[in-house]
């Protein structure tokens, strides 16, 4: 699997629209057939800031995803909505998808 992590500095004049700006590139992924998963979370600390989380079966997969057509398109548009050059965390791991976690249980 491809396990990709991306922050994006947003400038704040549109912080708020961001889900309903990027919800064609979100949407377009997530229909991907070696799409896993695509979430997308706003920080807690800077409002200003997005993180998604993209998990692709493998690297064939990912090739696939970047000369999409929503790809593309969201990065002919999203330099006019970010404040700086998004950051990224990218690695391959041998698992196919989320695991449970074994420290913690709900409560009954």
């Amino acid at each position: 699997m491809i396990f990709i992590v991306v922050k994006f500095p947003v400038r704040p004049e549109f912080a708020d629209q961001w889900p309903e700006l990027v919800a064609d590139f979100t949407a377009g992924t997530r229909a991907e057939e070696g799409n896993l998963f695509f979430d997308w979370s706003r920080s807690l600390d800077d409002p200003n800031t997005y993180v998604v989380t993209e998990g692709f079966r493998d690297s064939a997969a990912g090739a696939v995803h970047v000369k999409s057509e929503h790809f593309t398109a969201a990065m002919d548009r999203m330099p006019q909505w970010i404040s700086a050059k998004p950051k990224i965390i990218y690695t391959e791991l041998d698992i196919d998808g989320w695991n449970e976690m074994a420290e913690l249980t709900p409560a009954q």
